[in-house]
């Protein structure tokens, strides 16, 4: 007895693990009457972790995608529909979200950027392309009627009720995109003539309206004839918190309600430290060790020595834990924002080691590849906010760690060596500190040790 496969099959949203509960959808690679094949990516989503590209486990023909882009789903929810070889004629009664080939690539990209609710625009990637190969299914040949490939927003808008012109009624703006275009423009939507399909204003008329502009600001200054109308106000672009942003910005809240926190700092001289840097890339360029290893060793050999500092606090239970190893999260800046991947059981490796595993993250990171186990179960946190051009900061604690170095710029600033004031490199050290696992004493006492360490790395071969 032989059994069919069903002739259409619902994928939902699968469990992403790490205990995440939702997603957010970013990018199709796949549209209705595509082929796929089991495991084949079929959308990549965002979670308040990372970014995950999903594959099918299903083989056959899009039937259905059952929501767009920038929908957020809890998992179990339906995802996308494959039906089996020879279901065509569903097709033809489904929307097709995507464009056809014939299309003209310039409306094509008019069309994916309006969509409504694409989390491209509203996340900050820019609207991009599938990396698919997408292979469109056509209807059959004795089909004489013209193809409808319609926009999202122009879907949208011929399905909304008319509504009678006249200066009385706001704007039509269905894409997020188009308001923020205008709001940075400083262009009034009110005053735009729209020409999409009941009275939507596209993104090429806020285009047109910025390019007049422009004519008109080139164009030689006439006499004034009647008093200057004030221009009216920039529209304020909501844009929603979700993903990873959404994540960041519960642990930091998070961080302030719970953790009682103070900070200390300390400047220090890093002309040595920078002089081992250069002697180190000079001698051995093959080890690839710059400033953000050593300053991950340096916080290692600290935490050894003030285990206090590698701690987190279990209010549950109302207990301390001082971990075992050190899990050193190094903050790292992305296109999705900032992140902080973890380096496990870094008090186990070398600085060589330290060096190829935080290279080997940071290029996950910056590339949106990072698994989400890469960015939990960190004990420490390191932050080189040097890099952005400040000199310090009182960093938020990384929930539910106990500690956070902070590092600014280095540069030139007088510095008294031997009675005489010279120019040296000089930065800030920032370490913020939950008072509950420890007080100023172990505190004051890791960064001091830090500090000594940056300006004399030979201090790290006297606790090797």
């Amino acid at each position: 007895m032989t059994t069919t496969a069903p002739a259409r099959q619902v994928f939902r949203l699968p469990d992403l693990g790490e205990g995440l509960t939702e997603a957010e959808i970013v990018e199709w690679k796949v549209a209705v009457g595509d082929t796929v094949e089991i495991d084949q990516i079929v959308v990549e989503v965002e979670t308040a972790k990372a970014a995950v590209e999903v594959p099918v486990p299903y083989a056959g023909i899009v039937l259905k995608l059952h929501t767009e882009a920038g929908t957020v789903l809890a998992v179990g929810e339906p995802l996308i529909e494959i039906g089996a070889a020879g279901t065509e004629a569903d097709i033809a009664q489904t929307p097709a979200p995507d464009v056809d080939s014939d299309v003209d690539p310039a409306a094509a990209r008019y069309r994916e950027e309006e969509q409504a609710g694409s989390g491209n625009v509203l996340i900050g990637y820019g609207t991009g392309h599938g990396s698919g190969r997408r292979r469109r299914r056509r209807g059959p040949a004795t089909t004489t009627e013209p193809i409808s490939v319609q926009s999202a927003a122009e879907r949208q808008a011929d399905e909304a009720p008319p509504m009678a012109a006249g200066p009385a009624h706001a704007p039509r703006v269905i894409s997020p995109l188009v308001r923020r275009i205008a709001a940075e423009h400083g262009i009034d939507l009110a005053a735009v003539a729209p020409t999409g399909p009941r009275g939507v204003i596209l993104r090429r008329d806020v285009e047109q309206a910025i390019a007049r502009r422009a004519e008109l600001s080139a164009a030689p200054a006439a006499e004034p004839t009647a008093t200057p109308v004030p221009a009216p106000a920039a529209v304020a672009d909501r844009i929603p918190l979700r993903g990873l942003r959404r994540a960041v910005a519960d642990k930091m809240a998070r961080s302030r309600r719970e953790i009682p926190d103070a900070t200390t700092w300390v400047d220090v001289d890093a002309t040595s430290l920078l002089t081992a840097k250069d002697e180190l890339r000079q001698t051995r360029p093959d080890l690839g060790i710059g400033l953000l290893a050593l300053l991950a060793r340096i916080c290692v050999d600290g935490l050894r020595r003030f285990p206090e500092l590698n701690s987190s606090v279990d209010t549950d239970r109302a207990e301390i834990i001082r971990h075992g190893h050190v899990n050193l999260g190094f903050a790292a800046q992305t296109d999705r924002g900032l992140v902080v991947p973890v380096v496990r059981d870094a008090d186990r490796m070398t600085t060589a080691q330290l060096a190829a595993e935080l290279a080997r993250l940071t290029g996950l990171a910056r590339a949106g590849k990072l698994p989400p186990e890469s960015l939990t179960g960190g004990t420490f946190t390191l932050n080189n906010y040097g890099v952005f051009g400040v000199d310090g900061s009182a960093p938020i604690i990384n929930h539910p760690e106990a500690a956070i170095l902070g590092v600014g710029r280095i540069i030139d600033r007088p510095w008294v060596t031997g009675g005489a004031v010279t120019a040296r490199k000089v930065t800030q050290l920032s370490l913020t500190f939950d008072h509950r696992v420890c007080d100023g004493g172990a505190a004051g006492g890791f960064l001091r040790h830090v500090a000594d360490c940056v300006e004399a790395p030979s201090v790290l071969l006297a606790n090797a």
